[in-house]
């Protein structure tokens, strides 16, 4: 693997993490795939056009903008190498030959300069061990006029899955989980850290908005707590507790999910992110 320099998050998205993701890639397409035309309109992206994928994770984004661009090209860069494993498979089977991947950080990729036109990301650009470094690294490798378009969850109480999550923490040891600022899902919460981050990574015309969209969790909930409790932060949360304790967070979970099961079972939850653009 090249250079990375993210090495906590690397071991992550290699480890359980990532194999959890790429097992369940079409169940996290489910959860977040609501904001898949939003991102893709808000980049811009044209038929001839040159498209950076960050943190593309199993394809799906990376697989829509190429589709988007049949004269250009899209390459979705990630740190997980099971992840893009899933997403070279699917994009073989799925036939589109203008897409392709590469396994990298891109705080310190080494992009050629000015080899895009649109750099896009799908929940991929919390995780950056130095976002400001990251960011500025991107922005040389957009072509003069480039456009950034990335979505990022906003305030945890306005997202469903974390304040399901919340319901736990008299049980569990919830504690950061949501708190804006830390790295992680919620590190770019906070509208104006993302203009810091991309003023002083040298982007401009920096616009931040809500957008939100409802995801499929399960079916049933008894299978959305299941879900939830196996990604990576149900299972740490789970990890320092005794099996009474688990149990019982497993009920309060499922009690709590019920509220959200529609009338064919499935149980959706409204995610709130921010749709950041820039130039």
């Amino acid at each position: 693997m090249p250079e990375v320099v993210n090495t906590e998050q690397t071991r992550a998205w290699n480890g359980p993490e990532g194999s959890h993701w790429a097992r369940h890639q079409d169940r996290w397409n489910a959860v977040n795939g609501g904001f898949d035309e939003p991102l893709l309109d808000a980049a811009a992206i044209t038929a001839a056009h040159r498209v950076l994928d960050l943190g593309c994770g199993s394809g799906q984004t990376t697989r829509l903008a190429a589709l988007r661009a049949p004269q250009g090209h899209a390459l979705g860069l990630d740190l997980s190498g099971p992840m893009l494993a899933e997403a070279r498979a699917r994009t073989r089977r799925e036939g589109i030959v203008n897409a392709s991947f590469s396994e990298g950080d891109a705080q310190v990729h080494p992009f050629e300069a000015g080899a895009f036109d649109a750099a896009i990301s799908r929940y991929g650009v919390m995780f950056f061990d130095d976002p400001v470094a990251a960011f500025a690294n991107v922005g040389r490798a957009l072509a003069p006029g480039g456009r950034l378009a990335f979505v990022c969850p906003a305030e945890a109480e306005l997202n469903g899955w974390a304040v399901a999550m919340d319901s736990l923490c008299d049980i569990l040891p919830v504690g950061e989980f949501g708190r804006p600022g830390l790295p992680g899902m919620f590190s770019l919460a906070d509208p104006e850290r993302i203009r810091d981050v991309l003023t002083t990574a040298g982007f401009t015309a920096i616009a931040v908005n809500h957008a939100q969209a409802d995801g499929e969790w399960g079916q049933g909930a008894e299978d959305a707590a299941d879900f939830l409790l196996n990604t990576g932060p149900g299972r740490r949360i789970m990890e320092p507790v005794d099996t009474p304790a688990r149990k019982r967070a497993r009920r309060t979970l499922i009690d709590h999910l019920r509220a959200h099961e529609g009338p064919d079972g499935t149980v959706r939850l409204r995610s709130t992110s921010w749709l950041v653009t820039a130039a």
